[in-house]
């Protein structure tokens, strides 16, 4: 039988994985956007090949795997800010010898868990276009099929990342005021 472990991590605590973040960034900007997803895809599969996985890192899996197909998908287009910060999520969680060394048995993963989930967050709205771009697109070849002129196939979908871009952006904005605002009365 299993046990359910929860715990509320404190703004401070917070602040804490988000400097780790930053520092991980700083490191982006001198890496190669390439190297960064074939080492988090080296990664993925040392992890894998690492039976067996506790189950908080195994469900971690296919959202990681999720950002990657956000960041190396053409047609989406992943604007810059966004790009920046799943290369840095890369960085840390690829990094060994982040807060708690990785190879501590069942929990030297548990620090990269909590910095996806804050990457999740951050990017909650960036996921869902994403998501829904995927779904437009998966729809538009299955209604096309392959017939169908590929300059009319890459307006529709140019035109559908811009609208989903946009509204990523807007609730985005919205979200970061909304929590500035819970701060500064706080």
């Amino acid at each position: 039988m299993g046990i359910r472990l929860s715990f509320e991590l404190s703004d401070r605590d917070l602040g804490y994985f988000r400097q780790a973040l930053k520092h991980s960034r700083d490191a982006v900007r001198d890496a190669e956007e390439a190297e960064i997803i074939e080492a988090i895809r080296d990664v993925l599969d040392q992890i894998r090949n690492n039976e067996p996985l506790p189950d908080f890192v195994a469900g971690r899996l296919p959202q990681l795997e999720l950002l990657i197909d956000m960041l190396t998908d053409a047609e989406w287009q992943l604007p810059a800010d966004e790009r920046d910060s799943l290369l840095a999520t890369f960085v840390y969680f690829g990094d060994p010898e982040d807060i708690l060394p990785d190879d501590v048995p069942v929990i030297g993963y548990l620090d990269d868990v909590i910095v996806i989930e804050l990457v999740m967050l951050e990017l909650e709205h960036v996921r869902d276009a994403y998501e829904e771009f995927c779904r437009f697109r998966d729809d538009f070849d299955r209604q096309h099929g392959k017939d169908i002129d590929a300059a009319i196939r890459r307006d529709r979908l140019d035109r559908r990342r811009r609208q989903l871009h946009q509204r990523m952006r807007r609730r985005t904005a919205r979200d970061r005021k909304s929590r500035l605002l819970q701060e500064t009365s706080a």
